[in-house]
């Protein structure tokens, strides 16, 4: 883990930048206190996302609406 200031980060961020690179956690401090911490993102593994489709099916089946003209027509009445 590095630290920097704000004024080095202000100065040298392309150094900073590279140490985030390459893996490195920094903290960033404002007069000796600590006001952040830069982290790497994490590694860029796939996401797998659940099959919501198949969810679907599963909760409703295959019922199907109502064409909803069909249900205008209805709520209007005849005119």
């Amino acid at each position: 883990m590095k630290t920097a200031t704000v004024r080095q980060i202000h100065n040298e961020f392309g150094q900073v930048l590279e140490w985030v690179k390459s893996g490195e956690e920094v903290l960033v401090q404002r007069r000796r206190s600590v006001v952040a911490r830069i982290l790497p993102p994490p590694s860029q593994t796939e996401r797998v996302l659940p099959d919501f489709m198949a969810r679907l099916r599963k909760q409703f089946g295959t019922k199907v609406t109502p064409d909803s003209s069909a249900l205008f027509d209805e709520m209007r009445g005849e005119r």
